[in-house]
C-alpha cells in the first residue's frame, strides 16, 4: 500500500514499496516554505528520503530541495542542468532528460513533457512507479495532447494534476487531462496557494467524478491518502 501526504502546493511526500520490495521514500516538488505547509523543515531533520524529484527550477518548485537533500542524504533528480547544479553543491543527484526510464534499480522514474518554463534545462513532468502505484506528478504545465501517450505507456493510477490556471491548467484543462490520462485516482494541485491561482478543486471533483469513473481526491496540507 503506498502513501501520498500533502504538504500544499505542488508538494507531496510519497510512500511506497521498490521493485526491490523495499520502502521507499520519494518527495516531489518539496517547497515547504510554502504559506499552506503544515511542517518546517525540521520535519525532515530525522526522516528517511530516498529521491527528492523536481520537476523544474521556479523558486516555488525547487524549493528547499537542496536543504532537504543536505539534511537525509536524498538523491535529486530532475533535468539534466538541476542535477549538475545539485552536483557543484556537493549533493548527490541523477541528472536525466525527457524520454526513457532513468537508469535506477530500486523504482521506475521517468521524465514526461511539461509546457511551461524554466531557467535551467526543461520543465519535466515524472512517472514514479514501484511495487504498489504507478504514480504521475505532472508538475507545471498546460494542457497537450501527449497525456494520452504518458496513460497509453504507463498508465498511472495516480495522477497529481495542476487545477489553479494562470501558470498552468484551469479546472477545465486538468478535466480534458484526467479524460486523456484516464487514471484511477486524481489528486488537484497548484491552487489557493496565491490569489493569482485561486480555484475550487470541489468543483473539479463534481466535474470529473460526474462524467468519469476516475475518483478525484481533496487533500488539505498535511493530509494523507492510501492506494489502493
Amino acid at each position: 500500500m503506498a502513501r501520498i501526504k500533502y504538504f500544499g502546493h505542488s508538494a507531496f511526500e510519497i510512500e511506497l514499496k521498490g521493485l526491490d520490495n523495499k520502502d521507499k521514500v520519494v518527495l516531489i516538488d518539496p517547497w515547504i516554505d510554502n504559506p499552506l505547509s503544515p511542517v518546517k523543515l525540521d520535519y525532515f531533520r530525522h526522516k528517511k528520503v530516498d529521491y527528492i524529484l523536481v520537476t523544474h527550477d521556479h523558486g516555488d518548485h525547487l524549493g528547499n530541495a537542496y536543504d532537504i537533500a543536505k539534511l537525509t542524504g536524498a538523491t535529486i533528480i530532475g533535468i539534466f542542468e538541476i542535477a549538475e547544479e545539485a552536483s557543484g553543491k556537493g549533493l548527490k543527484a541523477v541528472g536525466g532528460n525527457i524520454g526513457g526510464r532513468l537508469s535506477l534499480e530500486d523504482l521506475e522514474i521517468v521524465l514526461t513533457p511539461a509546457l511551461h518554463s524554466s531557467n535551467k534545462g526543461s520543465p519535466v513532468g515524472f512517472i514514479v512507479k514501484g511495487a504498489d502505484i504507478s504514480l504521475y506528478h505532472a508538475g507545471d504545465t498546460g494542457l497537450f495532447s501527449e497525456m494520452s501517450l504518458i496513460s497509453e505507456l504507463y498508465s498511472p493510477e495516480v495522477a497529481l494534476l495542476p487545477i489553479g490556471g494562470h501558470f498552468t491548467m484551469g479546472v477545465k484543462e486538468a478535466f480534458r487531462a484526467v479524460l486523456m490520462l484516464k487514471p484511477k485516482v486524481v489528486i488537484p494541485m497548484h491552487y489557493n496557494t496565491f490569489p493569482l491561482i485561486k480555484a475550487d478543486p470541489y468543483k473539479f471533483k463534481e466535474l470529473v467524478e460526474s462524467l468519469t469513473p476516475t475518483r478525484v481526491i481533496v487533500l488539505k496540507p498535511g493530509e494523507e491518502f492510501e492506494y489502493p
